[in-house]
């Protein structure tokens, strides 16, 4: 048997196999359906051309050609057709008519109709001498370079996390449709490349190989298709060997085809073996080169040091800028310290600018955050890292002891109630804000000369982040307090004029003035501006209380539709409300709050719209950019005069407006904050855009799942 015989015989395994793989994971997807097909019919193409390969009988050959071109027959169209489907691109009833055309052109396939007869072509085996059917079914092979085409456009769409999950798939599907044309040249009359005395090799079967290791990858890797797996340490180190295996052997079966000869049979099974043997065993030495958590005894005993955690340290103190939260930052440096370096106690102290003071903000083991008095500045402890420029200070018994009154040893004691062994200064501009205090390893090692440093590194990074969060949090203190006195501000001045007719109906009243003698408007006014006080307060209230949403699992869509239905109830004006949604959209949320949020949009949408317009509110999905949870965006539309652009970056600003005061019908300028509140209690993201007589487009992301709930920060695009 000839070596390049074993290259369409392991496309052949491999394509059934995750043809069968994926099929089992799920059969009611349809893009699962249409790939297993594809799959098939690629394994059958391979199938046929390994019998081409071997056969020596024209009789035989005749057959495996027929064989093979019933596969190759539906392969353009099942590509195109998974295509489309990835690229959420509807093509209508095409596809019927591309199938049907398909079906009578393969069952003509064992006739004259299609194929003539065969010829042998040397080394590159046997190929069919064509007929008009077989040349009807070659322009099919058009539709795999648009679906190629339409892929990469809507790659181009997709947002940086999601374009992995195609670019892989374009770049097989390219190698297989332009070597799977290269298969069809000698059928057309072309024996050797044009303008060159090559022969044309059937390479569409290597590229047959790689789309089935490709798309493999792009399933487990990137859930190309709807696929979910959970691997084992052991399962996933196996999934990996075999991947480098087989990449490995169509590397080899490839320089086989390109210098014949080089290899015999003992020969290639010889060096796949060294092979295998080779890989198994770095990944026992050296897991983490197959992507392995953490280093065994054998690489640490080879190599002679830790590195088990320096990878992650010096990638975690990358990360740190990236954070805004206090809370989860010190999370994360908490389960660093415990996780990655081990050890068995840690402290971090921070002053608390308010009231000037230190305070320990975390700990393990856990303790409360209380305040250190001991700590002050100045201090012998802040001269000893602001003065003298320190990168640490060595309190345990592994340090120096400092000789009686001397500043190392005061600034010491002032540390003495804890039991750690190093402090690190948490220090911007030269001012000392807080500390990070270690203990021993849990396994009693001694910190090295990297681990210092590597702490040392943390800290600096640290002390930039808090530092910069610190700043944040007094802005925001300083927004907060000139927010109030703007609120009181407005609310005075709107409260005054709303009972201004309530006073006067009191006074007249109270002078003896009977009911038949009242002005008829002026109580008219003065209920409704009773009933706008009590809405008022009402929806001040709200933006005033620290709300806990009741979050549970439900029917986004289900919620948009009913939103839409009780604003189409209650509209005042001739509007059009349109709901678009994907379908069934599950989300842990507060659906009273949610629908709020939605009566808010809406009703100022419809405040804006003129009449016979139309207002869209539009549900989709964004996919996930995080392994966890996905995002839902929701978008309401209007058409009406648009926000001019100095109005754009207050418009969620509690109390401002651009509509009269004290009319109960339009409000005090909350209901876009409360909308905001809401949003920021579901840990989404609220966003405006408008252009002027042309509209306004109030964007919301939600994600699917509460992993914690922040208030981010609100963008304004104009």
């Amino acid at each position: 048997m000839r070596v390049a015989a074993l290259i369409p015989l392991l496309g052949f395994f491999c394509n059934l196999a995750l043809a069968v793989f994926v099929l089992s994971r799920g059969t009611k997807n349809e893009a699962n359906r249409v790939y297993f097909f594809l799959a098939v019919c690629i394994a059958i193409w391979n199938l046929g051309q390994y019998f081409l390969f071997v056969t020596d009988n024209p009789a035989d050959a005749l057959f495996w050609v027929r064989f093979l071109w019933f596969g190759v027959t539906f392969i353009p169209t099942l590509l195109f057709h998974l295509s489309m489907l990835l690229a959420e691109v509807k093509v209508g009833k095409l596809l019927h008519w591309l199938y049907g055309c398909l079906a009578a052109l393969a069952g003509t396939v064992p006739t004259e109709f299609f194929i003539k007869g065969i010829r042998d072509n040397g080394t590159s085996g046997w190929y069919a001498i064509g007929a008009p059917g077989l040349f009807i079914s070659s322009t099919f092979f058009g539709l795999m370079f648009v679906a190629i085409f339409i892929l990469n456009r809507k790659r181009k769409q997709l947002r940086p996390m999601q374009r992995s999950r195609l670019t892989a798939l374009i770049y097989a599907q390219t190698m297989l449709s332009i070597l799977g044309t290269n298969d069809i040249l000698p059928i057309i009359g072309f024996d050797n490349y044009p303008l060159t005395h090559i022969k044309v090799y059937p390479y569409g079967n290597v590229a047959a190989v790689l789309y089935g290791v490709i798309v493999a990858y792009s399933v487990l890797q990137h859930h190309l298709l709807d696929v979910q797996i959970r691997l084992s340490g052991v399962a996933a180190q196996l999934v990996r060997v075999t991947f480098v295996t087989i990449g490995a052997l169509s590397l080899l079966l490839l320089t086989a085809l390109m210098v014949p000869g080089l290899f015999t049979m003992p020969s290639l099974l010889t060096a796949m073996a060294v092979f295998v043997v080779s890989t198994i065993g770095a990944t026992l030495v050296f897991p983490r080169l197959f992507g392995g958590d953490g280093v065994e005894r054998w690489e640490r005993r080879i190599l002679g040091d830790h590195f088990e955690y320096q990878d992650r340290i010096r990638a975690f103190i990358k990360t740190v800028p990236l954070h805004s939260d206090l809370q989860t930052l010190l999370g994360d440096v908490d389960e660093l310290l415990t996780g990655t370096f081990h050890f068995s106690r840690h402290w971090l102290i921070l002053r608390d600018e308010p009231q000037l003071s230190f305070v320990l903000a975390s700990a393990n083991p856990p303790q409360p955050q209380v305040p250190v008095p001991e700590l002050r500045v100045p201090s012998p402890l802040s001269a000893h890292f602001e003065q003298r420029r320190l990168t640490y200070l060595a309190l345990g018994a592994t340090s120096l002891s400092p000789s009686l009154g001397s500043p190392e040893r005061q600034a010491r004691d002032q540390l003495g109630r804890f039991e750690a062994e190093f402090a690190f200064p948490l220090i911007v501009e030269g001012n000392l804000f807080g500390l990070l205090l270690v203990g021993t390893k849990r396994n009693d090692e001694m910190l090295t000369a990297t681990d210092l440093h590597l702490l040392v590194e943390l800290t600096q990074q640290l002390s930039l982040v808090l530092n910069q969060i610190r700043l944040k949090d007094e802005v925001l203190r300083t927004q907060e307090l000139e927010l109030l006195g703007r609120m009181s501000r407005g609310m005075a001045h709107d409260l005054n004029n709303l009972l201004t007719p309530i006073w006067t109906l009191l006074q007249l009243a109270n002078e003896g003035m009977t009911r038949e003698a009242l002005d008829d408007e002026l109580l008219d006014v003065a209920l409704r501006n009773i009933k706008t006080v009590r809405a008022y307060i009402r929806e001040a209230l709200f933006f005033s209380q620290h709300l806990r949403p009741d979050l549970q699992l439900g029917r986004l869509d289900v919620v948009v539709h009913q939103a839409v239905e009780v604003a189409q109830a209650n509209r005042k004006k001739d509007v059009e409300i349109i709901a678009t949604t994907p379908g069934e959209v599950l989300v842990e949320m507060d659906e009273v709050l949610v629908q709020r949020l939605l009566a808010n949009l809406i009703s100022n949408a419809m405040d804006a719209t003129p009449l016979r317009s139309q207002i869209r509110v539009e549900l989709e999905r964004l996919g996930k950019a995080e392994a966890s949870r996905e995002w839902m965006r929701i978008r309401v539309i209007d058409q009406g005069e648009g926000i001019p652009k100095e109005n754009l970056e207050r418009v969620l600003t509690p109390y401002f407006t651009t509509k009269n005061r004290g009319d109960g019908a339009r409000g005090f300028g909350l209901g876009l904050a409360i909308c905001r509140k809401i949003v920021a209690l579901h840990g989404g993201k609220l966003s405006i855009s408008s252009e002027l007589r042309k509209g306004t487009t109030v964007q919301i992301d939600l994600p699917s799942r509460q992993v914690q709930v922040s208030d981010p920060e609100v963008a304004h695009a104009a």
